[in-house]
């Protein structure tokens, strides 16, 4: 049954002009990034949290930002630091060269604030991050409408208490403390006009394919966005997923219960070995 699935998926990258990746948080966890599926895999991440009491829902809040901005900045400088480090699988190089036989390219639209595509080599102008980048800052209290990067901002962080010992970032204009420029819970700050423009290029895109494949990498149901965005596209979707890779009813195309990276590799091996 599973060589049958590759063998689609085969067929359709073949016959496709252009490539739809759509990622979720299982796409970095082949390149060792931390799975946040649920409370648990969370607090083994970052122990101290757990004894604080806090889950992912309350540590990722602008309140915190407020109440706490070490601590808030404790886990995102830490994250800064991890998504910096970090080497992006082989399943990264194997979406470019899908890409580069097709007319059309590719365009990826991803949930991960990671900036990981970029640094596999990606172009920006074909990405669409919908919950931000967390190589980006903002205001936290938003008084202009700017983004910056990230990139002279070096966070030293005490991993075991989940604080930031360095200064913290700030806003040029009004002082105030600078928060990532990512979607967080119970976020009514966020500046999302860079996505808006992302969106719409993703849109023009779009209507330049005939012939679309989608290939979807580990998205989970929890927060449905990015399965939607490749479900409800004209193409032949791939759904990557070894938790969750069941599609919806009469929709067209597979779904393979395996890792990101594993899945990758197999559909290289079959696109190798099809006549």
């Amino acid at each position: 049954m599973l060589e049958e699935q590759l063998e689609a998926c085969a067929r359709a990258i073949t016959r496709a002009d252009g490539l739809l990746v759509t990622a979720g948080a299982g796409m970095g966890v082949d390149s060792g990034l931390p799975d946040f599926r649920g409370r648990e895999g969370f607090w083994r991440a970052y122990p101290v949290l757990r004894k604080a009491g806090m889950d992912f829902l309350s540590i990722a809040c602008p309140d915190t930002f407020r109440r706490d901005p070490r601590l808030a900045w404790g886990f995102y400088g830490h994250r800064l630091k991890l998504y910096r480090e970090t080497i992006p699988h082989e399943g990264f190089a194997i979406l470019q060269r899908l890409a580069r036989h097709m007319p059309k390219g590719a365009f990826v639209f991803t949930s991960n604030v990671d900036g990981q595509f970029q640094k596999a080599g990606f172009s920006s102008g074909e990405i669409c991050e919908c919950h931000g980048s967390i190589h980006f800052l903002q205001c936290l209290e938003g008084c202009e409408r700017k983004i910056w990067a990230a990139e002279r901002f070096d966070p030293v962080v005490d991993e075991v208490g989940c604080q930031l010992v360095s200064p913290l970032p700030v806003c040029s204009r009004c002082g105030d403390t600078a928060r990532p420029n990512v979607l967080m819970f119970g976020d009514w700050g966020w500046l999302d006009f860079c996505v808006r423009e992302q969106e719409a290029r993703l849109k023009q895109w779009l209507a330049t394919v005939t012939r679309l494949v989608i290939i979807e990498i580990g998205a989970g149901k929890h927060i449905p966005t990015v399965r939607h965005v490749g479900e409800f596209q004209e193409g032949f979707l791939i759904r990557i997923n070894p938790r969750e890779p069941e599609l919806p009813s009469g929709r067209r195309g597979v779904g393979l219960p395996l890792s990101g990276l594993e899945g990758l590799q197999r559909i290289q091996a079959a696109l190798e070995s099809s006549p």
